[in-house]
């Protein structure tokens, strides 16, 4: 019985993606550089801000192009970000049946915060980890079982659920099990790669498969897979 749940944040639960396009695109034009199309900085984006910044910018501009992301995103992050279909309804579901839950995620930690205050889910959340609260990043071990710590669990008895292969190495690492969604920038084909316990199109059908829970649906719900 699985008496933790730990979560990723963007493409799992969230949809932040609208923001961080717009802090691309302010960055780049600010610079004098092409702005590519959404559907390319959409499969960059993943790891850290300054990995993808470097998929745009020359080396030489990247410290000063991440300077003006972040005091872009500091003025907009919480503008266009939406819970993906079936995330209140899951984390509802798993909160009543007692399951610790928390948030792992490599994106600035008091933005998350503040991120799950304004949709309403922190109220069902332990806890809520990100960069800058402790010295690791996802995959590193030494995060993955900082939180299974301070959660006072083991990793047998808990489970990641992301979208990106560094949420399956930040389980496996520990000796989590590991189940996706595609729901974010990652595709069933690439993280298959990565042997992850169980990829899902969404959060309705990881629910039922894993938990035997059935989230209430909505009419055109899209998928991804």
């Amino acid at each position: 019985m699985l008496k933790t749940v730990l979560l990723d944040l963007d493409g799992t639960l969230i949809d932040h993606f609208a923001v961080l396009f717009r802090c691309y695109e302010h960055t780049l034009i600010r610079l004098g550089l092409p702005v590519p199309p959404p559907e390319t900085v959409h499969r960059s984006v993943g790891g850290s801000m300054e990995i993808t910044m470097r998929k745009f910018v020359p080396e030489a501009q990247v410290s000063e192009a991440a300077q003006i992301w972040r005091e872009h995103f500091e003025e907009i992050f919480l503008e266009d970000v939406t819970l993906l279909p079936g995330a209140l309804e899951f984390i509802q579901q798993l909160h009543a049946q007692k399951i610790k839950l928390g948030v792992l995620t490599n994106k600035i930690g008091h933005h998350s915060r503040a991120i799950c205050q304004h949709l309403q889910i922190a109220p069902y959340l332990n806890i809520v980890v990100g960069a800058n609260d402790t010295p690791f990043r996802k995959p590193a071990k030494e995060l993955s079982q900082l939180v299974l710590d301070r959660l006072e669990t083991t990793p047998e008895n808990a489970c990641l659920i992301g979208d990106s292969p560094f949420d399956i190495a930040s389980a496996q690492t520990v000796g989590m099990k590991s189940y996706c969604v595609t729901t974010g920038t990652h595709r069933k084909k690439e993280l298959s790669l990565h042997i992850p316990d169980g990829i899902y199109a969404s959060l309705f059908e990881l629910a039922e498969a894993v938990f035997g829970l059935t989230l209430p649906q909505k009419d055109n719900v899209s998928t991804a897979i």
